[in-house]
């Protein structure tokens, strides 16, 4: 099988926060949205490490705290696309106005190979290739997963024009702003 192959199936969320809310940080509220998704009938099969960047597209808002974890779920796009919003409604989210600061993100990036509009559910990830905060990340645990518009995860991080000053930060580096 081609290494590439091995993530015709996989499923991919990517997470942000740039808001703690009520969290002691960014960091702590991450790692509490990947528990809570074990605890919603989806699986943590692979995660990055987490990723630092100014906020985009206002860089004068708090900066972001970005990752993406490959998960294993018997659960639908829509379902899934349900779950990951209830998630960011219980731990603080609050909607505001259009790229507002948020205490937490989680975006469906990618659900196998589906490519499309699935009832409102926009997959891959419309915009998730241009971003090096999100193919960053995705690079790190799928780097040679295939975009349906081409190009690897590795290629496409290196050719992001959003989020270009993303990097990964050191595991338990706790995020300054907080």
């Amino acid at each position: 099988m081609a290494d590439s192959a091995r993530f015709d199936s996989a499923v991919f969320v990517a997470l942000g926060c740039n808001d703690k809310g009520s969290w002691p940080d960014c960091q702590s509220l991450l790692e509490g949205a990947l528990v809570r998704l074990e605890d919603k009938e989806v699986s943590i099969v692979a995660r990055s490490a987490w990723w630092l960047s100014q906020a985009w597209p206002d860089p004068s808002d708090p900066p972001f705290l970005n990752g993406v974890v490959q998960v294993d779920t018997k659960l639908g796009p829509q379902r899934l696309m349900r779950v990951l919003a209830s998630i960011e409604d219980d731990m603080g989210r609050f909607r505001s106005r259009l790229n507002a600061p948020r205490t937490l993100d989680l975006d469906l990036i990618a659900y196998g190979r589906l490519s499309g509009d699935f009832d409102g559910v926009i997959l891959p990830h419309p915009r998730a290739a241009e971003r090096l905060f999100v193919m960053g990340p995705l690079s790190q645990i799928a780097s040679n997963w295939i975009h349906p518009a081409g190009g690897t995860a590795l290629e496409l991080a290196s050719g992001a024009t959003v989020g270009k000053d993303a990097r990964p930060i050191m595991p338990g580096h706790k995020h300054r702003s907080d």
